[in-house]
């Protein structure tokens, strides 16, 4: 059993990896900006509250890790950086990115995962694992032909700091090695954030001939908790049914 904390827990992807991780009997706790809705996530899919904590946390305030030492009922040893703002990807009417919301995104993405990573070794946890959660824009430019409006769907900043994630994976790694493994998931296009005429257009353009599902988020994740003894870290590993390939 691991002690989970997974930063952005009530999203697509953190709902779905809060779910199957307390299914596979570990210890998860997860942040979210509102208790509700961390509530209605355990309530919804019926899990056990003595395996699942919400944790109720807005990285933007100063006092936000003060607030989530507070909240840990463990320290954890593996951590999953999955957070992310829908607001801090608004594009102005022009097709621009405003320097604050560049700036926020850097930090939801970047800083403060750097911040919590320090933060819970000043606390003495026993780190094993930790886990960003990138996406193919990390990787890969977005290609214009999915979009309708390109320039004022596809927000420049969400590409930019998921690239730096994937180096500050390697960063990490090299400076937590040999105790702590530091790995990259970069997942593709997923099902459920689109309407009927992306997913028919990506699904032309990917090798699989589909997006991802939510059944697809946990397996990688789970491969890297199951495998302790894996002699990998550093590396940025793409589950996105052969999008970056060509």
């Amino acid at each position: 059993m691991r002690k989970v904390l997974i930063t952005g827990g009530t999203g697509l992807v953190g709902s779905q990896l809060v779910l199957d991780m307390v299914k596979d009997n570990h210890f998860v706790m997860f942040t979210t900006r509102s208790k509700k809705a961390g509530d209605q996530l355990i309530n919804t899919y019926n899990l056990n509250p003595s395996k699942c904590v919400p944790i109720e946390l807005d990285f933007s305030k100063k006092d936000a890790l003060s607030k989530l030492k507070d909240q840990l009922i463990e320290l954890p040893d593996t951590v999953i950086q999955n957070a992310r703002s829908q607001e801090t990807l608004s594009i102005d009417e022009k097709g621009r990115i405003s320097n604050d919301n560049f700036q926020k995104e850097f930090f939801n993405g970047i800083i403060f995962p750097y911040d919590l990573t320090n933060f819970l070794l000043d606390q003495k946890a026993a780190l094993r694992d930790i886990i960003f959660v990138s996406s193919i824009y990390g990787n890969v430019a977005p290609s214009p032909s999915l979009y309708s409006d390109f320039e004022k769907q596809s927000p420049i900043n969400y590409g930019v700091v998921k690239a730096a994630q994937i180096h500050l994976t390697k960063e990490l790694a090299v400076r937590l090695a040999p105790k702590i493994r530091v790995n990259t998931i970069s997942f593709g296009g997923i099902e459920g954030r689109v309407d009927d005429s992306f997913k028919h257009k990506y699904n032309k353009l990917v090798p699989s001939g589909r997006m991802l599902n939510r059944q697809d988020l946990y397996p990688t994740v789970q491969y890297i908790l199951n495998n302790p003894n894996l002699n990998m870290t550093g590396e940025n590993i793409k589950v996105d049914g052969g999008w970056t390939i060509w």
